[in-house]
């Protein structure tokens, strides 16, 4: 996985997911991903609304790992908004 974060250029901050073909061939699993993540990121809404948030998966990824997949956002995504509290405005 791989997440790209900026602060928000709106009030509310947006997400953004890329999950190719290659990473998960059918698109039941990329959709199936993209609703884990969607929701992780529901969940934590309050951290993330100052950010804009691209979350990519980058290597191929067998189906009954996504929430796996989904467990390494939630670290990479504490680690973005930790690292944007730190940031003095």
């Amino acid at each position: 996985m791989q997440l790209v974060s900026a602060p928000a250029a709106r009030p509310l901050g947006r997400a953004g997911f890329v999950v190719s073909r290659k990473a998960l061939s059918r698109a039941v699993d990329r959709n199936r991903l993209k609703r884990l993540l969607r929701e992780m990121l529901r969940a934590a809404r309050r951290d993330v609304n100052a950010l804009d948030i691209v979350i990519r998966l980058k290597r191929p990824l067998p189906p009954h790992r996504l929430p796996e997949a989904v467990g390494e956002a939630q670290r990479l995504l504490a680690n973005a908004v930790g690292a944007a509290r730190d940031v003095p405005r």
